[in-house]
């Protein structure tokens, strides 16, 4: 199991992101990007894959986009139908495995946001989710999904982290009220491309005591772009864009060069020849 699977985890996920993403600018605007993408390339209907608690699919709809849903986690689907009723959202979110998943329609555009398809730990189930996803795909339709460069330094840092080693990340307060802080540790090994280790929240009661404490699993492949280039080549995508975040930053694809010193957040868009 992964972190997403554990019911816990589900109904705090957006509690703690809003805290995670608030002091920096990772994912400003991502919302948006994505009802930008949806306007120009989903007129077909749109497929969020790994649609978690539905920030990107909620949105959407409530933008009047077409739009399904399917995510791994049946915690998370669960947590997505019911802030879509509470909308008054009637939206089609179906638990499923990006990899296998099938629909009785085809999409225009096929959006994997945030950190979806690095939660796939291996090449081989790279390659069969592209495979699969480009089978839903109509003639000529995009997909986008996020990678990251891989940092050196955080690579080789994370390769010295022991199991126990817990390094705060953020406190929050959970659907029951109570404040939580998590830690994670996190470890690399060069040779799989693999982050793994442990999330541990602990519940605090007013006095700030420790009165529970939950670990929960957590697996992430690290992706080099030349990979990526080759998989799209390799499962009949061709690569339209790269973009450097949500704002509008876009790479030269004409330029070999553009990207060798970036390390962080990428966004994919290929289409399907």
């Amino acid at each position: 199991m992964d972190l997403h699977d554990f019911k816990d985890v589900a109904e705090n996920y957006d509690r703690y992101l809003d805290v995670m993403y608030k002091d920096h600018d990772k994912h400003a605007g991502f919302q948006a990007f994505y009802l930008d993408l949806a306007r120009k390339y989903g007129t077909g209907g749109v497929v969020d894959i790994a649609c978690g608690t539905g920030a990107v699919l909620l949105y959407l709809a409530e933008h009047g986009i077409d739009v399904d849903g399917t995510d791994l986690s049946e915690e998370m689907c669960r947590v997505a139908q019911n802030k879509a009723e509470q909308r008054g959202l009637k939206l089609r979110i179906v638990p499923a495995d990006m990899t296998k998943f099938h629909t009785d329609r085809k999409y225009s555009l096929a959006i994997i946001a945030r950190s979806g398809f690095m939660h796939l730990p291996s090449s081989q189930l790279q390659r069969n989710a592209l495979l699969n996803i480009r089978n839903q795909l109509t003639d000529g339709g995009i997909l986008t999904f996020n990678t990251f460069d891989p940092n050196p330094e955080l690579q080789a840092a994370m390769m010295k982290t022991d199991p126990e080693d817990y390094s705060f990340r953020l406190e929050y307060v959970n659907s029951n009220g109570q404040r939580e802080k998590i830690y994670n540790a996190i470890s690399y090994n060069p040779f799989s491309q693999l982050m793994s280790g442990n999330w541990k929240f602990e519940t605090l009661d007013e006095a700030g005591n420790v009165i529970g404490e939950r670990v929960r699993p957590l697996l992430m492949r690290q992706t080099y772009r030349s990979e990526v280039f080759l998989l799209a080549e390799l499962c009949g995508f061709q690569v339209l864009d790269i973009y450097r975040g949500y704002l509008g930053d876009k790479e030269d694809l004409s330029d070999p060069n553009d990207g060798v010193n970036h390390t962080g957040n990428l966004i994919w868009i290929m289409q399907k020849k």
